[in-house]
């Protein structure tokens, strides 16, 4: 299982707002490259979002369920990634001080990555998720706005920039 863990300038609930707003998915997930539908019940547990992964001329449609979602502490995607198969992704959120503490878990449920050995998957996945957790970081600190829409935005300056990818 990749873990990655990043401290965030911002507090769970900014993190949670990110996660809840369906439509931000390609913009942090590193390789979501377009979103096509997001369930109009999203976040709620069992909801879809409807994306794509890869570039043209190799795009994969693909859709990620939400299997848990206890805001502002836990939640749990299940991406299903085509040919590629399942992953089941969690995401712990903790408060520090002004910040909080964000852990990225993912690990292979079906499909060809289950037959990876746990250091190959564990050093591609740690290498990708240190990124998402970078971009996650723009959003949550930077106040991206929630499912409401832009009015909803912030408008913090986000200190993403100034800390290194850690991979």
């Amino acid at each position: 299982m990749a873990r990655n863990v990043r401290l965030l300038h911002c507090t769970p609930e900014d993190v949670f707002r990110v996660l809840a707003n369906g439509w931000l998915y390609p913009l942090w997930v590193v390789g979501a490259s377009r979103m096509r539908d997001v369930a109009e019940e999203w976040p709620r547990e069992g909801a879809e979002l409807h994306h794509s992964f890869g570039s043209w001329p190799a795009l994969v449609d693909d859709t990620t369920v939400m299997r848990v979602w206890d805001p502002p502490r836990h939640a749990v995607l299940e991406p299903h990634g085509g040919p590629i198969g399942i992953a089941r992704v969690t995401i712990d959120v903790k408060p520090r001080g002004q910040a909080c503490v964000v852990r990225l878990q993912e690990e292979p449920v079906t499909g060809p990555t289950t037959f990876l050995p746990d250091v190959v998957f564990d050093a591609i996945t740690r290498w990708r998720n240190a990124e998402t957790l970078h971009r996650l970081a723009y959003l949550a600190e930077g106040g991206a706005p929630g499912p409401g829409g832009g009015a909803a935005a912030i408008g913090r300056a986000s200190t993403a920039e100034k800390e290194p990818v850690q991979r």
